[in-house]
């Protein structure tokens, strides 16, 4: 069975639309980046250690996933609160940033770790604009302090990447490494 070291339900309604069974139990790692760790290495470190958190057993294969959202180096997880979300989401106005996905697959028998990037451009928004997607609460629990899939899709101008990748997992590639431990 795959297990979704995950709690995020967006990472399971991912998997679930692409007919890949599994179970959620979530693995718990914090979530610290290291000094001079770079975006992609933290997040490939943070999957892995999620992954870890959980034994797997027999023909058990353990996914655990981490997602950012860079711009100019900076990383933005979740937002603390609506003025970090507000800031987060003004510095993303009017530009292109990254969305880093790490993933990692483990069985009894071999790991592979992997990393997905998007580009995605916002519109420049006005402060009401941030002012109202903020109040809305969509991004609290959001890398990014942003909902691809829901109010804040009208702010994005175009991807270059996976898009599934921008909601929290890209199943895509979660899919061809599936295939490798022939679980599908």
């Amino acid at each position: 069975m795959l297990i979704l070291a995950s709690a995020s339900p967006r990472r399971h309604e991912l998997l679930l639309a692409a007919g890949i069974r599994h179970v959620v139990q979530p693995g718990n790692a914090p979530e610290l980046r290291l000094s001079n760790e770079s975006p992609t290495d933290f997040v490939r470190r943070l999957a892995s250690e999620k992954a870890q958190t959980i034994t797997p057993e027999g023909e058990d294969i353990i996914l655990g996933a981490d997602t950012v959202v860079c711009l100019d180096g900076e990383i933005f997880g979740k937002p603390i609160n609506n003025t970090d979300a507000a800031r987060t989401i003004r510095l993303l106005s009017g530009r292109t940033h990254l969305v880093h996905t790490g993933i990692h697959l483990r069985s009894c028998t071999r790991s592979v770790t992997d990393l997905a990037t998007t580009e995605v451009e916002f519109a420049t928004l006005t402060e009401g604009e941030i002012e109202r997607y903020t109040r809305s609460g969509e991004g609290r629990d959001k890398a990014g302090a942003y909902a691809i899939q829901g109010l804040a899709s009208r702010f994005v101008r175009g991807i270059h990447g996976c898009y599934s990748n921008v909601v929290g997992l890209p199943v895509s590639l979660v899919y061809t490494h599936l295939k490798s431990f022939n679980y599908l």
